[in-house]
């Protein structure tokens, strides 16, 4: 499964539980991090968890991937699930705005994730 479609995947994941302003960043040709960035909004320490925890299920499920490192599940203000080609960022309003992802990662190609329509 190529990063594009695990990118996709995890903002899928992330829109399940009803994150705010999901974002994918191509990276790969900006970065040797990563190939993608997915960043979403969490309004809450639970939401946060509850979205990372929703990340770690589709992509085991759905791709057999499971994170290489996780940081700041703790305190559930931030929560960096690191798969490698991917890196899924889960943030709350104040941290998302203190650490400016989107204007870091600025070089990358943006994209908004749309909920799918049914």
């Amino acid at each position: 499964m190529d990063s594009a479609k695990l990118a996709e995947i995890a903002a899928e994941a992330c829109d399940d539980r009803k994150a705010t302003k999901i974002q994918l960043i191509k990276v790969e040709e900006v970065s040797s991090l990563a190939d993608w960035l997915v960043i979403a909004g969490g309004l809450s320490d639970v939401q946060v968890k509850a979205i990372a925890n929703s990340v770690e299920e589709k992509l085991e499920q759905e791709a057999n991937r499971y994170p290489l490192r996780k940081e700041g599940l703790n305190q559930g203000k931030w929560a960096l699930l690191d798969y490698g080609e991917l890196i899924v960022h889960i943030l709350q309003p104040e941290e998302r705005s203190y650490y400016d992802l989107e204007a870091f990662w600025s070089n990358g190609e943006i994209f908004e994730f749309k909920t799918p329509q049914l």
